[in-house]
């Protein structure tokens, strides 16, 4: 890790908190310490190939519908009165290493993330966050297991940096979860 990706006590400038960060504080302070005061990080994970191509998938199909400024047919299909949100820096966004960024002047943190993708909800204009997820399972697809917290985690993080920016976001968001 570079020295200038590690926390220095009393630090001026910002320093950059992903929500993997936060995550990684929730699970384990002292894990937290070792990869942000002395950058030891943990072991990294697998690469989720088919989840990335869904998830790249699902953002081009949802851009069709953005570029017609219509609703997808999910948002038929599930009762959402939204259309896919237009914004110049969505793209910006959505890239890992770049993302969205919230500079949390209180705590010193400049807090950022990659989101999949944001709707308007046509009656209250409000930002709906979304986010694509993908499995391959013969059971009903739910979010209702432990290790699943972390993806509420995150849509409250990424939430809470839209607000954080300005943006009216509504309090639901959705998981778009393909099932192979």
């Amino acid at each position: 890790m570079a020295k200038n990706k590690l926390y220095v006590k009393n630090q001026t400038e910002l320093f950059k908190m992903s929500r993997t960060k936060v995550q990684l504080f929730t699970e384990c302070p002292k894990c937290f310490y070792l990869d942000t005061r002395l950058g030891v990080a943990r072991l990294g994970g697998l690469p989720f190939t088919l989840n990335n191509a869904v998830d790249a998938l699902l953002k081009n199909e949802f851009d069709d519908y953005r570029a017609k400024k219509e609703p997808h047919p999910y948002f038929i299909e599930s009762g959402i009165d939204a259309i896919p949100f237009q914004h110049e820096k969505l793209n910006e966004w959505r890239e890992n290493f770049k993302g969205i960024h919230y500079h949390h002047e209180k705590l010193g943190f400049n807090l950022t993330g990659a989101v999949d993708d944001l709707w308007i909800d046509n009656k209250t204009k409000k930002i709906i966050v979304a986010d694509y997820k993908a499995t391959a399972k013969e059971s009903e697809v739910t979010l209702d297991a432990d290790w699943q917290q972390g993806y509420r985690n995150q849509m409250g993080f990424y939430q809470y940096i839209l607000r954080g920016i300005g943006f009216d976001v509504d309090e639901t968001g959705w998981f778009v979860y393909a099932n192979g």
